[in-house]
């Protein structure tokens, strides 16, 4: 007999790593849900089997700031980057056993040299004074979504709606759920994409198993 199975899906995780692996985003946000979906799939096995779909992310920030490099006033829901998520999480709402838990970005009303430059600002080598546009990022956090994760993997271990979760993310802070699943009886699986992921992280899970591309291995 199957387990039922319930695959969660770190959302910011999940297009970090895609980057890497692809080397960007695909032009299409339909093209970046259908990849998304297939990985689900490929760990479900079939639809029989698959309870649900939980993707978690963060609906792209509608304020408006102004650039202090230029003046230039930013209307953040019609960059390109949010116009791109809003399309790509209007796609995962059409599939099919699909739940979106969507938490929000918590802004700081600050703008911020990237990480990058900050260095050579301290030693002399860049003149802040000839900073352009792109060189300051307003900063932003999710909230919400880590939480939301912990709590539908305790409902479905509770509850014992399925026999087996598969958590696509790489972060150490769900070891806690991991460990509560586990001792309710599931079978517990992680998919972190190939990357390297914490020491704990193995402790408390039953499997290690990735359904993207192998970044090691091109073809």
């Amino acid at each position: 007999m199957h387990k039922r199975v319930a695959v969660l899906i770190d959302g910011g995780f999940f297009r970090k790593r895609y980057r890497e692996i692809y080397k960007g985003l695909p032009a299409n946000p339909k093209d970046l849900a259908k990849k998304l979906y297939g990985m689900a799939m490929a760990h479900a096995g079939n639809m029989d089997d698959l309870y649900r779909i939980f993707y978690y992310d963060c609906p792209p920030l509608s304020k408006k700031a102004h650039n202090p490099v230029t003046g230039r006033a930013v209307d953040f829901s019609k960059e390109p980057q949010a116009i791109y998520m809003n399309h790509y999480l209007e796609e995962l709402k059409r599939k099919r056993k699909m739940a979106l838990r969507l938490g929000h970005l918590s802004d700081f009303a600050e703008w911020r040299i990237r990480p990058h430059l900050t260095k050579d600002i301290v030693t002399g080598k860049i003149d802040p004074t000839k900073l352009q546009e792109g060189d300051v990022t307003y900063e932003m956090k999710q909230k919400g979504v880590d939480m939301k994760i912990g709590i539908d993997i305790a409902t479905l271990a509770f509850k014992q709606l399925v026999g087996k979760v598969i958590l696509i993310a790489g972060d150490a802070d769900f070891v806690p759920a991991a460990k509560l699943a586990r001792r309710e009886g599931i079978d517990f699986v992680l998919d972190p994409m190939w990357t390297h992921i914490h020491p704990d992280l193995h402790e408390h899970i039953d499997g290690l198993e990735s359904k993207c591309q192998n970044p090691q291995r091109r073809v």
